[in-house]
């Protein structure tokens, strides 16, 4: 055997480093040629490493949260054949050959032979599973030859503790994504069921659990902290009506249902911003807060930020000032599909200029965004309600929406921050100005 070892490859852009977020393997693995081996981040960018080679893992060079850098040992392997170690040759049929003799030399227990009191006690509840247990078929994969199980690093990782192959899990996420629950329908599909904790809804409870803060919530805590360090927040609230632009809405998706790409508020919100800094330059801009310029940008990329399992993420719709509304709709989707399987390339998630937040149907009725360093303008949507309102003298239904959107005090001033969100108010009121040119 040899010792094949594999280095922390460089993925490009000048990158020196790259945080180690999750191990596939351990110790004793044996691994295929390219078996994902370990989840890597860069900026907000997860990558995976794959093996070049199959063989069987003798050690990992670092542990989660480590910051290692490109060229450096990640993990050793055992292989067959030549290794990559100066020094290493390969196992000749006659050295192989005369391991097996040695092996087959060593003295075996006799199976007539007794074991002693201990062991058979140890061996014998093991002995008494075995026998319960029903025969199993060997799992099947559900999935060509070839094809890579997609799943986020938890899935992942809790698919490594539990012992189970991905190869064989059906998907039933888009795509054939395997989510936490396929992992559970496939351990109920082998008699086995996922290691619970048992509570009573009084019992006192004083466990406690560190969580390393690493990866995407490492990136996430340091990116807060830079802005809200660096940049005087303001939030500036505006309630707006939007039961025109929701009926516009509805009355397009039925139309166009099945040929176009599905209509949500984001489009309209995105195209409002868009004609809203024509007006009003000063919030579509970068602050350079070192250097003391403010960059002002004609081309509107919009941030969309966007929840994923492991954290949230800022995908660009680069070029926003270009799409109408479908064309919106259907990139916003792409680029939160891609960081939510954690896809998304470091092209599409940095240059934004100005960033749009939303929980959608969660979002409460006030919030208080954090800019996204170091833009200077962050939009806010809050959850639409249905509100009695005053409207000539009569109390009718409407929808109404609130919109939270937080400025950089360094740069903008009240009166034009105000000025700014009654100009996307007053759009979103009167939807057809959206398709209006000046």
């Amino acid at each position: 055997m040899a010792t094949y070892i594999i280095k922390m490859p460089d993925i490009g852009e000048g990158i020196a480093q790259v945080e180690l977020v999750a191990w596939h393997v351990k110790p004793g693995d044996t691994v295929t040629e390219d078996q994902v081996l370990a989840d890597v981040m860069t900026d907000k960018a997860t990558v995976e490493i794959p093996s070049p080679v199959a063989g069987k893992v003798t050690s990992l060079g670092g542990e989660v949260g480590q910051q290692i850098p490109v060229g450096a040992e990640l993990i050793r392997l055992e292989v067959e054949g030549a290794g990559n170690v100066k020094g290493d040759a390969p196992v000749t049929p006659h050295a192989a050959q005369q391991a097996a003799t040695k092996a087959a030399a060593q003295p075996q227990p006799s199976a007539a032979q007794p074991a002693p009191a201990a062991e058979r006690r140890q061996e014998e509840p093991v002995a008494l599973a075995r026998e319960a247990a029903p025969p199993r078929r060997a799992p099947e994969p559900t999935r060509a030859p070839g094809d890579k199980p997609i799943a986020s690093p938890a899935v992942r990782r809790r698919a490594w503790e539990l012992g189970i192959e991905l190869q064989y899990v059906h998907g039933s996420g888009p795509a054939g994504r395997i989510r936490q629950e396929d992992l559970d329908v496939y351990l109920a599909s082998r008699g086995q069921v996922a290691p619970t904790r048992a509570s009573a809804a009084y019992a006192q409870r004083d466990e406690e659990e560190a969580i390393p803060v690493i990866g995407l919530r490492r990136k996430i805590a340091q990116k807060m902290q830079e802005s809200k360090r660096r940049i005087p927040h303001f939030t500036y609230v505006e309630e707006c009506d939007v039961t025109e632009l929701e009926a516009l809405r509805v009355k397009l998706n039925e139309r166009h249902a099945g040929q176009r790409a599905k209509l949500t508020l984001l489009p309209f919100i995105a195209r409002a911003i868009v004609l809203a800094v024509r007006d009003f330059p000063q919030m579509n801009a970068r602050y350079d807060d070192e250097g003391g310029v403010v960059t002002r940008s004609g081309a509107v990329h919009l941030g969309i930020a966007t929840q994923t399992e492991p954290g949230l993420m800022v995908p660009v719709l680069q070029h926003a000032e270009t799409h109408d509304l479908w064309s919106c709709a259907t990139e916003i989707t792409r680029l939160a599909d891609a960081a939510r399987s954690g896809k998304a390339s470091r092209e599409q998630l940095g240059g934004s200029t100005i960033t749009i937040t939303s929980l959608g149907p969660l979002g409460g009725i006030v919030t208080t965004p954090v800019i996204n360093h170091p833009e200077v303008a962050i939009v806010g949507i809050n959850r639409i309600v249905e509100r009695p309102v005053i409207r000539q003298g009569a109390v009718v239904a409407r929808q109404m929406m609130n919109l939270s959107c937080s400025f950089d005090h360094r740069v903008v001033d009240g009166l034009h921050a105000a000025q700014f969100v009654q100009a996307i108010r007053a759009l979103l009121e009167t939807p057809a100005l959206l398709f209006v040119e000046p």
